[in-house]
């Protein structure tokens, strides 16, 4: 299950994992992200042993929204080493979004 993230924890979280991470930037009100949330639930479920997985809700969190140029929602990234590596906007099925995500594990 994919857990929240915050500003106070992004950076320790990002940088020591061991793991690629993925992040879902999101919020309540986005029907597009509503629709995406299931479907980052499977991928964390589902991609445990190689991703870990994470949600930002950008109402929440806006310094980590601005810091990352959030202007369209959802917006998922994907960080290696603590460098975001892919980055992807919108909803998408699951099957692109994970060939997405393995194209650059």
């Amino acid at each position: 299950m994919a857990q929240a993230i915050t500003s106070s924890d992004f950076d320790s979280i990002i940088t020591s994992s061991d793991l690629p991470v993925l992040v879902d930037f999101w919020a309540t009100w986005c029907g597009p992200c509503r629709a995406l949330g299931p479907v980052i639930e499977e991928i964390s479920d589902e991609m445990s042993n190689s991703l870990a997985v994470y949600k930002c809700n950008v109402d929440e969190e806006p310094e980590l929204a601005q810091r990352f140029q959030i202007v369209s929602i959802p917006t998922v990234m994907l960080f290696k080493n603590g460098e975001v590596v892919h980055s992807l906007v919108g909803n998408m099925p699951k099957d692109e979004l994970v060939a997405e995500i393995n194209a650059h594990l």
